[in-house]
């Protein structure tokens, strides 16, 4: 069942023991944002998955990611979040994995999942795919049976 928490109200989620984060919800409008972030769309095809997904993590990450606890600067200060802190942390790789796994991968295996239907764009049936084989030839139509009267 999908729940859905009408609020929108950030959220914190720990990523690591003595790290947590304060969220945005993980929406379509914020999703749309990262797509369209300039270090996404300045990335070129033949980029492999791994940076892609590092490059798009941080894009979300620098949009969602409103306040945290337990980050620090080399001298133990705690500093606030910035585009260039954001990015740093997403560099260290348990963060980012906890990261895309407690954060994105939730929001995108809801958007894989959806109502697990196919598409319907023009119909009923508009999106789904044929099973059957089609047919070679068309039957012919059957005689009328006479009744001999």
């Amino acid at each position: 069942m999908l729940r859905l928490d009408l609020s929108n109200a950030p959220h914190w989620l720990e990523l690591m023991p003595d790290l947590r984060v304060q969220l945005t919800p993980l929406t379509t409008a914020l999703m749309m944002a990262a797509r369209n972030d300039d270090a996404v769309t300045a990335l070129p095809e033949e980029v492999s998955d791994e940076e892609r997904a590092l490059v798009f993590a941080k894009a979300i990450a620098r949009i969602a990611i409103l306040d945290w606890e337990g980050v620090g600067d080399v001298d133990g200060k705690p500093i606030k979040p910035s585009q260039v802190t954001i990015d740093a942390l997403l560099d260290i790789y348990p963060v980012f994995e906890a990261f895309q796994l407690r954060y994105v991968s939730k929001g995108l295996l809801m958007d894989a999942e959806k109502n697990v239907s196919a598409s319907l764009p023009n119909g009923s049936s508009a999106g789904a795919q044929a099973t059957a084989k089609r047919v070679g030839k068309p039957a012919k139509t059957a005689r009328a049976k006479s009744t001999g009267r």
